[in-house]
């Protein structure tokens, strides 16, 4: 099935920095899609590193029938305003806007067709502000996590290390200097390979948590973890995660993909197998609703 790729800027506020850079991806196909899916990046270089990653995922699932909508968040690639700029809350209102503006140009696109299938699709940070921006949504909708992380402190952590890698580097970086999180600590802004991060995000997050959120109607998670060789099962961490989400009624499956960290790897890679997975994933789930209730992959989509 051929794909229709359609980048735009979209305008998610009033004032500056209100423009955002969105890429929509739909099969040419003339049926409606039957899922929609709103993709929420990494973090920082994590996200350029995947970038070459999240289009191939998004054309596949274009290809196969589906309709994404990726959107640049503020500060982040090709959208408005810096990186020091970002705050968490403003890239939780993003995250909610991306969904606003994909159910638009779905019903824009098929104006006749029922609502579709709403799967908020997170990478790494991105799982967290798809949690966060959850209870702002609105009716049903599902969850697909690439390599989720349990809490936003691990994130920022990873990320303050550059720091001290520069130092071990030989980069002239005074001895004397408070540390990246000393600077924070103090409501200041710092600036790590490249980034500048303000204290008011580096808070925003430490402070989140991937717990289900509250007001949410539990659906279905699809968790994508990438290792360089086969595991064992899922770490302790994540295996309290799951539980705690099939705690709080969602209906969890957990895949285990073998290949590289892509996000996080010195040269841009791909990895084909998370690609086939997370499509044989969706489609899996959708089989699955058909056969027990022909009527229920039309209501999951219900606004």
């Amino acid at each position: 099935m051929r794909a229709l790729v359609d980048a735009f800027f979209a305008t998610v506020r009033t004032g500056q920095l209100a423009q955002r850079l969105c890429i929509w991806h739909a099969p040419e196909d003339a049926a409606a899609p039957t899922t929609l899916i709103v993709h929420i990046h990494g973090f920082a270089e994590e996200m350029n590193k995947s970038r070459r990653m999240a289009a191939q995922q998004s054309r596949a699932f274009a290809a196969v029938g589906h309709a994404v909508l990726q959107m640049d968040l503020l500060g982040c690639g090709d959208s408005a305003g810096e990186f020091s700029d970002a705050t968490w809350q403003c890239w939780v209102d993003d995250a909610v806007a991306a969904v606003s503006i994909a159910r638009d140009r779905y019903a824009q696109t098929w104006p006749d067709a029922p609502p579709p299938a709403l799967w908020l699709w997170g990478h790494r940070l991105g799982c967290l502000l798809a949690t966060a921006a959850a209870p702002r949504i609105g009716g049903h909708f599902n969850l697909l996590f690439w390599q989720p992380t349990p809490n936003g402190k691990t994130v920022l952590q990873q990320f303050l290390r550059l720091e001290t890698a520069s130092k071990l580097m030989g980069k002239r970086i005074p001895v004397d200097r408070p540390s990246a999180k000393e600077r924070l600590a103090a409501d200041l802004s710092v600036d790590v390979a490249g980034y500048g991060l303000s204290a008011k995000l580096a808070r925003g997050i430490e402070a989140a948590r991937l717990t289900p959120p509250a007001g949410a109607t539990a659906r279905r998670i699809e968790w994508l973890d990438v290792a360089p060789q086969p595991q064992d099962g899922a770490s302790p961490a994540t295996q309290q995660a799951l539980a705690a989400w099939s705690a709080a009624g969602w209906v969890v499956r957990s895949h285990a993909i073998v290949g590289p960290a892509f996000w996080q790897t010195t040269e841009i890679e791909d990895a084909p197998a998370l690609i086939s997975a997370t499509i044989a994933s969706l489609g899996e789930v959708r089989s699955s609703m058909t056969r027990s209730c022909p009527d229920h992959a039309a209501a999951e989509g219900e606004a």
